[in-house]
């Protein structure tokens, strides 16, 4: 998905480098005319490395180089020498990038943690020399392997969030409001539908110095698990927070029953994939300053019934901000202990 500055998804063609000749030289010097011999092997082919980074956040810097080449190997010398391995090409991406084949969408690897780094393509090896098939019934080879090629193909590199709070609601619930009261993320906010058409991320501090990430996901409306919408875009990253934080509107301008509007996300997430649906999720009913007391009454019931965690707030007031993030605190470090 693109936006002005953001791009999770990119297909690119990598070729590494193929690996160097070996040599077939023959040794020849003053008063040594038959010293047999003394071809080194070639070099590797370079790799095509990608290296995980968390100073970035966007796969833009590769939205136009969609062809990346490592370097070959150099060929194998005289006196036994071997040839130069290839220049390996790195790939810096954001933390939480997955690299895929694009034929058949096989995940390769995930880049979860700062300095990481995996091979994408495998530079070839480089071919041994004629010193290694020399015997005592060929004592002058006059052959050398040819290196190997290195590897090419297309690759998709895919970025999942990583956030330990993921808002998920339908379109206009408010998520972007509640993420830029409580951080210093400033996410397009309007009152129409599909405002947010990028996730967007913010670093909740709090008063004994911790911290956590929330991501104002785009909305999803129903079919989203079959890429209505904003559809996978949207589902692909709610598979990377860790508690999700389910928004309702409830104020009186809202036209769909708030359960039903949690059951349908709760039934597209589901749909999509069972690893968001079984996260960790709360209830917010928001717009409080402006609710309609039937709908807010019936979400409040259905929560208390079924054991989830339910909070009322106004982005707008303020009402119920502090007692969302004193939970919201607690249960990613909980998270982080593994005790959730």
């Amino acid at each position: 998905m693109t936006g002005s500055n953001f791009v999770d998804y990119i297909k690119v063609f990598c070729r590494a480098g193929n690996g160097g000749a070996g040599s077939a030289h023959l040794r020849r010097e003053k008063f040594i005319p038959k010293g047999g011999p003394d071809g080194g092997d070639g070099g590797r082919g370079g790799h095509v490395i990608v290296r995980g980074n968390d100073q970035m956040w966007t796969l833009l810097h590769l939205k136009f180089r969609r062809h990346i080449f490592a370097e070959h190997g150099g060929r194998g010398g005289m006196q036994q020498c071997t040839g130069a391995d290839g220049k390996d090409v790195i790939i810096e991406v954001p933390l939480g990038t997955v690299a895929k084949i694009a034929d058949t969408e096989n995940v390769l690897f995930e880049i979860t943690s700062h300095g990481e780094e995996k091979i994408l393509a495998k530079g070839g090896r480089g071919g041994l020399g004629n010193v290694h098939f020399k015997s005592s019934t060929n004592q002058t080879p006059r052959y050398a392997q040819p290196g190997e090629e290195g590897i090419s193909d297309w690759y998709i590199l895919e970025l999942k969030i990583l956030a330990d709070v993921g808002l998920v609601g339908f379109p206009n619930a408010g998520k972007s409001t509640l993420l830029s009261v409580v951080s210093a993320a400033k996410p397009r906010i309007a009152d129409y539908p599909f405002t947010t058409l990028v996730p967007n991320l913010g670093v909740i501090k709090l008063e004994d110095f911790r911290s956590f990430v929330v991501a104002d996901i785009p909305g999803l409306i129903e079919g989203a698990h079959k890429g209505a919408g904003l559809g996978f875009q949207f589902l692909r990253h709610v598979e990377r927070t860790s508690i999700l934080l389910h928004l309702v509107d409830i104020s009186v301008m809202a036209v769909e029953d708030p359960v039903d509007n949690y059951r349908k996300i709760n039934r597209e997430l589901a749909l999509y994939s069972p690893s968001p649906i079984n996260k960790y999720q709360a209830v917010v009913a928001t717009k409080l300053d402006i609710a309609d007391k039937k709908r807010l009454d019936r979400l409040r019931r259905y929560c208390k019934t079924n054991g989830i965690d339910f909070f009322e707030i106004s982005a707008v007031t303020g009402k119920g901000i502090k007692e969302l993030l004193a939970y919201l605190s607690v249960k990613v470090e909980e998270k982080r202990k593994g005790t959730v």
